[in-house]
């Protein structure tokens, strides 16, 4: 069991990592906010899944679980705010952040 909870931690800190290297790497806050909002969901879901694999079923699973549903209800919202203020701040797709 605990294994299977390493494995799923280990295949989250990857997609996190991937997210990072995408911010660095992407031209604008829109690209960059597409890549962080997938990323950040599948490999907070991963961690989190691990976790609670690795923590068995008890109180904590069940605030873990808690947790994984609070950040897929909240994860597209910021990524949305996040996108919308920048695109009524004046910055626009492709164009890149330094206009």
């Amino acid at each position: 069991m605990s294994w299977l909870g390493i494995a799923l931690i280990v295949i989250g800190l990857f997609f996190l990592v991937v997210g990072s290297i995408g911010m660095l790497r992407l031209p604008d806050v829109f690209s960059r906010a597409h890549a962080l909002s997938v990323t950040d969901s599948l490999g907070a879901l991963f961690v989190l899944l691990g976790l609670a694999v690795y923590e068995g079923f008890n109180t904590n699973f069940l605030r873990i679980i808690v947790v994984l549903g609070l950040i897929y209800l909240l994860n597209p919202v910021i990524a949305h705010a996040t996108v919308r203020a920048a695109y009524r701040s004046g910055l626009r797709p492709g164009k890149g952040d330094d206009q």
